[in-house]
C-alpha cells in the first residue's frame, strides 16, 4: 500500500498543464453544470470542477448532490418545504430504484431502510450527518426522523396503526424537547446543537417503528453561566421568559421586562422560541403539567441565581456580602428551589475544609470563588436535569428488546468549531469530529483500498488525507493532550497555565499537528485539525476538566423540599455527601468520560453499515442563497470530498460474500445449470461447510463466476473486461450499483417466470380437480335423483292402491245399503198400513201417515223399523216430514246419512235439490273431488270436466278431509 500523502495547501491546488485544456473544455458550458447529479460523472474530477458544479446547482436551487458514497447537502438558509413534503417522501419510498431520482437525503434514508430488510445481509444501519456548525445537521436529522416515521406508518397494518402512530409521534416529539434544552444560538448558527446525540430508531421484523432510544454526549453545561458576546443561552430559558402566561410569571417570579445576567440578547426572535410546542411535546412524552411546572420553576430559579453578585470583602475572615440589588434574587432563588435562603448564602460564600474524617474549619471564599461556586451550582442542576429528561424520554419511547430486531441510527453531533477563544469544550467537540472523520477514512478511503488489494483487484491507490496523527495527538498513548490534562487534574494543587503549556510542548514536540502562537500573551497551543487549525486557550482548561462540585453544594441540593430536586440529588441511605478530599480525587475527569462515551459510539458505528451526509455551509454569515467559493473549498478539502469521488468512481461499493451471492442469485441460472449449485449448497451441512471452508470457498467462487458469466454474457461482448462493473475476489464479489441493479432485475424476471410457471401448474391442477369434482357431483346427483324418483313412485303407487281399495270398499258399501234400503221399504209400507187400520176411527190414510211421521221416534223404533236407523241413531230427536201420500224420500233426508262419517270424518253434501223420485241404486255421476292433505299424487287436486246434463241419484259426492 502506498503511503498516504499529506493534504495540499490551497496555494498548491493549481492544475497541471496536462489537465488545463480538459478542465477548460468541461467548464465551457456552465449552463449545463447543474445537470450533474453525481460528481463521479464529472471529468476530470478536480477541486475546481467539483466546486463549479456545486455552485451551479446551488444557483439553480438544487441543494443535494451525490458524491460517490456520500450526499453533499448545501444549506440554503431559507425554508424549502416542497423538498420535504409527504408526497416527496412517498415518491422516494415507492420508487423501484431511488438512485434514479434526483439526489436527496431521502435517497440515503431509503437505502438504509432497504438494507435493513435486505435478505442478503440484514445488518443495522447508521446515517452519519457531519459538517460545520450551521451547515444544517440538525435540520437534516429532523427530516430523516420524519421520513422514517412516515414510511413506517404507511407500512403498518390496520390493527397496529394506532399503536404505531403513537410511537412515531413520541419519537418526533423528542426533537423539540431535546432542541429546547440542548440547543442554543451561537455566532455561526441560530439553532446549534450544544450536545451530541445518537438516535436509534428500533424496527420490528415488519419494518415498523416500535421504539427509539437516545444517547447524548457532552452537554455544554458551561453555557448556562457563560455566554460569548452575541450568543445566547439555551432556548428553554428564552421560551420561559417570553411564553409564560401571567399566572406562570407570578408563580415563577418572572415579571415582564425583567433582565437577567444569564439571559443575553433576549431581543432576538427565533423560530425556536415557541414555548407551547415544547410543553405539548413534553406532555405527549408523559411529562405531566405538575412535573413541567417543577422543571420550569427550577429553571426560573437558575435565572434568578445568575443575578446574585457579590462584593469584595475588606476582611478576609468575613464572607463576601451580596450586592444590595442581589438580595431579592437570593430570596427568589431560595423560594423557587425550595431551599433555605441563609443556607444558600452560606454554601456560596463559605468553603468547608476537612482533614481526614474530622471537620477542621470553614473558610470564607473570595468574590471570584463565590462566583465560581454559584456557576457550579447552576451547571450541576442543569446537567442533572438534562440527564433526567433524557432518561424520561427514553422510558417513554424505548421498547423491550424482544419487540425489535434491527435499528437505524441517526448521528447528529456538534460540528467543527473555531472561535476567537476556544477552550476545553471546543477541544472535545473537534476531537469528536476528528474521530468521525477517522471513521470515514478508515471505513471508506483506507479500508476499501486495502480490501481491493487483498482480494486481488487491479487497483491503483488514491492518496488521501489521514488524520491519524491528529487523533493520536489528542487521545494517544502513552502521552497526549488528554493524558496530560488528566495528570494535571490528579495533582493536589492549583493548575498553572504556563507550566501546563511547557509540558505540552515538551511531551508532544514530536507530533507535527501541534504548535503554539508565540505572539499571544496568553498560554495556548494550536492543533492542526483535518478542517483547519484551531488555537486553544490553556487558562481554566484543567479546572474545567476537573469539573469539581463542592460537597457543600450537593448537601444544599439534598436539603431542598422540591420533589424533583430530591430525585435528582437523592441522599444515599439518608446520609449526605461526604466532604472528604478522597472523593474529589476519585471523580472522573470530563475528557475521560467523553472519551469513554465516544469510544462506545464508535463501536456501534463500526458494527453497522454507515451512510454519510456531508452538510456544507455556503457562507459564514448564514445569508440565504450566497455561495462563497473560498469557504466552501476549505470544507470540501477538509472532509475529503474529491478523494471520495475518485475512489467511488473507480471502486466497487457493493461487496457480497460468495455464499450469500450464490444463495440469492442462483435462481437466475437455468435449471439444468443449477443442479450442481443446488447439490453443493443444499447437500452440505453447515458443520461440513465449516470443516471444508477452503474447498468450499473455491467451489463457491466457481459457482459465483458461472452465475456472472451467464448474466454478463451480452455485456462482455459489448464492453471490455476492464469496464465490466464486477470483480470476483478471493472471498467476495465486488460490484457497482449498476451491476447490483442488473442482477436484481434479472432475479426479478426469473422470479416472475417461476411464479408464472407455478401459477400455470396450479391452474391446471385446479381445473383437473374441478373437473373431477364436477363429475363426482353429477354422479352423486344422478344416484340421488334416481333414488328420490323411485321413492316417489313407490309412494304414489301405495297411495293409489290405498285410494283404490278405499273406493272399492265405499262403492260396495253404498250398493249394499241401497239394496237393503229397497228391501226394507216394503216392510215399512206394511207397517204403515197396519198402524192405520188399528186406529179404528176411519180417518184417511194420508192423515194418519202424517200423524205417525210427526210423532217423535225413539231410538229403538228407528233401529227396528227401517234401515234409516243406522243413520238416525246419532241424532237425539229427528223430525221427518213426509209431504207425499206414498213413502217418498227427499234429498234432505239422504243428507242425514252419516255412513261415511265413520271413516275419518268424511261427509256427503248435495249440491242441488231436484223434485221427483231419486233412485239410490243410481251410481254417482258427475264431478268427484278428492281433497287429501299432503297428497302424494301429482295431479290429485285437478278436477275432471264437469258434466252439464242433469243426472239422477247422487249428482255430486264431495269427499273432504275434516280439519
Amino acid at each position: 500500500m502506498n503511503a498516504p500523502k499529506n493534504k495540499k495547501s490551497p496555494s498548491h491546488l493549481d492544475l497541471n498543464e496536462s489537465f488545463e485544456e480538459e478542465v477548460k473544455a468541461f467548464l465551457i458550458d456552465e449552463k449545463q453544470l447543474h445537470l450533474y447529479d453525481d460528481l463521479t460523472k464529472v471529468n476530470p474530477v478536480t477541486t475546481r470542477t467539483v466546486l463549479k458544479c456545486l455552485q451551479a446547482r446551488y444557483a439553480a436551487n438544487i441543494f443535494y448532490t451525490n458524491a460517490g458514497c456520500t450526499v453533499v447537502a448545501l444549506n440554503p438558509f431559507q425554508p424549502v418545504l416542497k423538498l420535504y413534503s409527504p408526497d416527496v417522501m412517498k415518491q422516494y419510498h415507492t420508487a423501484p430504484h431511488p438512485q434514479e431520482y434526483k439526489p436527496h437525503i431521502f435517497t440515503v434514508a431509503e437505502q438504509a431502510y432497504r438494507n435493513v430488510q435486505s435478505q442478503i445481509e440484514p445488518v443495522n444501519q447508521s446515517i452519519i450527518v457531519s459538517g460545520e456548525s450551521g451547515a444544517g445537521k440538525t435540520w437534516t436529522s429532523r427530516c430523516l426522523m420524519r421520513y422514517y416515521a412516515t414510511i413506517a406508518a404507511a407500512a403498518s397494518s390496520h390493527l397496529t396503526n394506532e399503536t404505531v402512530e403513537q410511537i412515531e409521534s413520541r419519537v418526533l416529539d423528542s426533537n423539540p424537547v431535546m432542541e429546547a434544552f440542548g440547543n442554543a444560538c451561537t455566532l455561526r448558527n441560530s439553532n446549534s446543537s450544544r450536545f451530541g446525540k445518537y438516535i436509534q430508531l428500533q424496527l420490528s421484523r415488519t419494518q415498523q417503528i416500535t421504539g427509539a432510544s437516545i444517547q447524548t454526549y457532552l452537554l455544554e453545561k458551561t453555557r448556562v453561566a457563560h455566554q460569548s458576546p452575541s450568543e445566547r443561552n439555551f432556548h428553554i430559558f428564552y421560551q420561559i421568559s417570553k411564553g409564560a402566561n401571567q399566572q406562570e410569571r407570578e408563580e415563577w417570579n418572572l415579571p415582564e421586562g425583567s433582565k437577567f445576567t444569564w439571559l443575553p440578547n433576549p431581543e432576538k426572535d427565533l423560530e425556536e422560541d415557541c414555548f407551547n410546542i415544547t410543553k405539548d411535546a413534553m406532555l405527549h412524552l408523559g411529562i405531566d403539567q405538575s412535573t413541567q411546572n417543577n422543571i420550569f420553576r427550577i429553571l426560573s430559579g437558575l435565572l434568578h441565581l445568575g443575578n446574585i453578585h457579590f462584593s469584595d470583602s475588606t476582611d478576609e475572615s468575613q464572607p463576601c456580602e451580596p450586592l444590595t440589588e442581589a438580595k431579592d434574587f437570593v430570596l427568589s432563588t431560595a423560594n423557587l428551589l425550595r431551599i433555605p435562603d441563609d443556607h444558600l448564602l452560606d454554601r456560596l460564600r463559605i468553603r468547608t475544609i476537612t482533614a481526614g474524617k474530622q471537620q477542621v474549619f470553614k473558610k470564607p471564599c473570595k468574590k471570584a470563588e463565590c462566583d465560581t461556586r454559584r456557576d457550579c451550582l447552576a451547571k450541576t442542576i442543569y446537567a442533572k436535569l438534562f440527564d433526567w429528561l433524557v432518561t424520561v424520554i427514553n422510558e417513554s419511547i424505548c421498547t423491550k428488546a424482544f419487540r425489535w430486531s434491527n435499528f437505524i441510527g441517526l448521528l447528529d453531533v456538534y460540528g467543527f468549531e473555531s472561535f476567537p477563544e476556544n477552550n476545553l469544550e471546543q477541544l472535545c467537540i473537534n476531537y469528536a469530529n476528528e474521530k468521525l472523520q477517522q471513521h470515514f477514512v478508515t471505513y471508506y478511503l483506507k479500508a476499501q483500498q486495502e480490501e481491493y488489494a487483498a482480494e486481488g483487484l487491479e487497483w491503483s491507490f488514491i492518496s488521501y488525507q489521514d488524520n491519524q496523527s491528529c487523533v493520536d495527538l489528542i487521545e494517544g498513548s502513552p502521552v497526549s493532550i488528554f493524558s496530560l490534562l488528566n495528570e494535571e487534574c490528579r495533582l493536589n494543587r492549583s493548575s498553572d497555565s504556563n507550566q501546563l503549556q511547557s509540558r505540552l510542548e515538551k511531551a508532544l514536540s514530536h507530533n507535527k499537528c501541534i504548535a503554539r502562537d508565540k505572539f499571544s500573551e496568553k498560554p495556548n497551543f494550536i492543533v492542526s485539525h483535518y478542517a483547519g487549525k484551531v488555537r486553544y486557550q490553556i487558562e481554566e482548561m484543567a479546572e474545567k476538566n476537573k469539573d469539581p462540585v463542592p460537597p457543600e453544594l450537593l448537601q444544599l441540593l439534598q436539603e431542598s423540599q422540591d420533589c424533583l430536586l430530591q430525585k435528582l440529588f437523592p441522599a444515599e441511605n439518608g446520609k449526605q455527601v461526604s466532604v472528604s478530599p478522597q472523593n474529589r480525587a476519585a471523580v472522573v475527569t470530563v475528557v475521560s468520560k467523553f472519551k469513554g462515551s465516544l469510544e462506545s459510539l464508535m463501536q456501534i458505528l463500526h458494527s453497522t453499515t454507515p451512510h454519510y451526509i456531508r452538510c456544507i455551509k455556503p457562507n459564514m454569515e448564514c445569508r440565504a442563497m450566497v455561495f462563497k467559493q473560498e469557504e466552501v473549498l476549505i470544507q470540501l478539502e477538509a472532509c475529503g470530498i474529491v478523494e471520495t469521488i475518485n475512489i467511488s468512481a473507480a471502486g466497487f461499493p457493493i461487496r457480497i460474500q460468495f455464499q450469500s451471492f450464490v444463495e440469492r442469485y442462483e435462481i437466475i441460472v437455468p435449471t439444468r445449470s443449477r443442479l450442481g449449485i443446488q447439490n453443493h449448497v443444499n447437500g452440505c451441512s453447515p458443520a461440513k461447510k465449516r470443516r471444508d471452508s477452503v474447498e468450499n470457498e473455491d467451489h463457491l467462487r466457481f459457482l459465483a463466476q458461472n452465475i456472472l458469466d451467464i448474466v454478463l454474457s451480452k455485456l462482455q461482448t459489448e464492453s471490455s473486461a476492464s469496464n465490466i462493473p464486477v470483480h470476483c475476489g478471493t472471498t467476495k464479489i465486488f460490484m457497482t450499483h449498476s451491476m447490483i441493479e442488473l442482477l436484481e432485475e434479472r432475479r426479478a424476471k426469473a422470479l416472475s417466470s417461476k411464479a408464472f410457471c407455478i401459477q400455470c401448474c396450479w391452474r391446471q391442477y385446479r381445473l383437473r380437480k374441478l373437473a373431477k369434482q364436477r363429475w363426482a357431483a353429477i354422479t352423486i346427483q344422478s344416484a340421488v335423483r334416481c333414488w328420490l324418483t323411485r321413492k316417489h313412485l313407490e309412494r304414489m303407487h301405495k297411495a293409489a292402491t290405498l285410494i283404490k281399495r278405499i273406493w272399492k270398499k265405499w262403492k260396495e258399501k253404498m250398493e249394499t245399503l241401497a239394496a237393503m234400503e229397497l228391501d226394507d221399504s216394503e216392510n215399512l209400507e206394511n207397517l204403515n198400513t197396519s198402524l192405520l187400520g188399528s186406529s179404528g176411527k176411519g180417518t184417511d190414510t194420508s192423515k194418519m201417515k202424517q200423524e205417525v211421521l210427526e210423532q217423535p221416534w225413539t231410538r229403538s223404533a228407528i233401529f227396528h223399523s227401517w234401515i234409516f236407523g243406522l243413520v238416525l241413531s246419532r241424532a237425539p230427536t229427528i223430525r221427518t216430514a213426509i209431504l207425499a201420500e206414498s213413502f217418498k224420500r227427499d234429498l234432505y233426508v239422504l243428507t242425514c246419512l252419516n255412513v261415511l262419517n265413520r271413516n275419518n270424518g268424511y261427509k256427503i253434501e248435495a249440491n242441488r235439490a231436484e223434485h221427483g223420485i231419486t233412485s239410490i241404486r243410481a251410481l254417482p255421476q258427475g264431478s268427484i273431488k278428492f281433497h287429501y292433505k299432503k297428497s302424494p299424487l301429482q295431479f290429485a287436486n285437478i278436477c275432471p270436466e264437469v258434466l252439464t246434463n242433469g243426472m239422477n241419484g247422487f249428482n255430486e259426492i264431495l269427499l273432504e278431509k275434516a280439519n
